[in-house]
């Protein structure tokens, strides 16, 4: 009868330090609150800015050559062109339009005649191991 008590009293001494586990909280969202509507700005109609610009680069060491010219009227007609130079020596250059009617309209042309390095393949390479 003493080795039952003893041992009930060693599992009641453990059971009062380990009490339950812990338990989270349980899940409660918030309430769902919208933001407040803002309405936006009125839209302004503006008439067209007339503006012109012009930039070009011409790096010998990268091979990049391009440039470009821009120019608009007080109407909104755009005009334009850029040259940029290709990869296999050619200069792509496009000459633009712009306006309410008509809307975008490019011309492109091409300037010197297209090379290409002669193909080489690399030479095939024995395996670094014995197969």
């Amino acid at each position: 009868m003493f080795k039952v008590l003893v041992a009930s009293a060693l599992v009641a001494t453990v059971l009062a330090d380990n009490p339950r586990p812990y338990e989270p909280a349980p899940y409660k969202p918030a309430p769902y609150k919208p933001a407040p509507y803002k309405p936006h700005a009125e839209y302004k109609d503006e008439a067209p800015q007339p503006f012109a610009y012009q930039y070009g680069v011409k790096d010998g060491y990268t091979g990049a050559d391009f440039d470009k010219k821009e120019e608009q009227d007080a109407y909104g007609n755009l005009q334009g062109e850029y040259s940029v130079a290709l990869p296999d020596g050619r200069t792509q250059i496009v000459t633009y339009t712009a306006d309410h009617v008509n809307g975008y309209v490019a011309d492109v042309k091409y300037v010197g005649e297209a090379s290409y390095p002669e193909y080489k393949p690399s030479p095939k390479h024995a395996p670094a191991y014995h197969a």
